[in-house]
């Protein structure tokens, strides 16, 4: 019951947080701010028309493989280098600078470095994701395993489990949450770099949409696209937020008994 109660409440929450965001879009264009600002009814008037002829989900097609997979391949080795880093001293020290370069440097600066390497197609645009996601993912696994409590380890050491049974049993789930906070922050820039990639190395998918209405000044169907991808990246991040809560329910830091 009380579950129940905390589900209808954060859905309600969401709900109004959304119907203030809209409102203000719709005031805010009518309110003439800029003729390139369409309002929230007219952009989602272009949404309709784009789901109705197909064009949306042709683009998503192109869109979502090196999302996706980069995604993937940012999750699996993400997390296995991340969980390195949290036990090894001496790989984070060797590690962990490369990560956080690669989460402080420009990505549009390193793009033409991307094409120069790996062309123009679907492998530069995957890799651009992944420079996107996997520090992000790295860096909270590795600090959610070194905080993870030293109490819990002993213990477990003292009734003699092996260290796989520590890292899996103890380690891992403890930090989870903070795994799981860190996937949700890749997927987002894993986003963010997928849509950077298609306006930058070659304009196909969702990103061929935005770039070609801007020119056209279609500015509703620009402002659709970009409304689908921030619709997309929610529905990604609440799967995720099920997962977590299927795999660890019922406690609340995680262990596994």
């Amino acid at each position: 019951m009380y579950n129940n109660s905390m589900i209808s409440r954060s859905l309600t929450l969401k709900l109004l947080s959304a119907l203030v965001i809209f409102g203000a879009w719709e005031i805010s264009s009518r309110a003439g701010i800029n003729y390139a600002f369409p309002t929230f009814f007219e952009s989602m008037l272009a949404l309709w028309n784009l789901t109705i002829s197909g064009q949306i989900f042709i683009a998503y097609a192109e869109t979502l493989k090196p999302l996706v997979v980069g995604v993937l391949i940012s999750t699996f080795i993400g997390v296995g280098i991340g969980v390195w880093v949290g036990l090894s001293e001496k790989f984070d020290w060797l590690v962990s600078p490369i990560f956080i370069i690669m989460q402080s440097a420009p990505l549009a600066a390193l793009i033409p470095l991307v094409i120069m390497a790996y062309g123009i197609g679907i492998t530069s645009k995957t890799f651009v994701v992944c420079i996107m996601a996997m520090p992000v993912i790295v860096l909270n696994t590795s600090g959610a395993v070194k905080n993870t409590p030293t109490s819990m380890i002993e213990m477990a050491r003292s009734f003699l489990s092996t260290e796989r049974e520590v890292i899996f049993k103890i380690i891992i789930p403890s930090a989870s949450p903070v795994i799981f906070a860190g996937l949700r922050l890749g997927v987002s820039a894993g986003f963010i770099g997928a849509i950077l990639a298609e306006l930058k190395i070659t304009p196909t998918g969702v990103g061929d949409i935005i770039s070609y209405s801007r020119m056209t000044a279609d500015y509703p169907s620009m402002y659709a696209a970009i409304f689908s991808i921030i619709v997309l990246a929610v529905l990604f991040l609440n799967v995720l937020e099920r997962i977590e809560k299927v795999l660890f329910a019922g406690n609340d830091r995680g262990y596994v008994s």
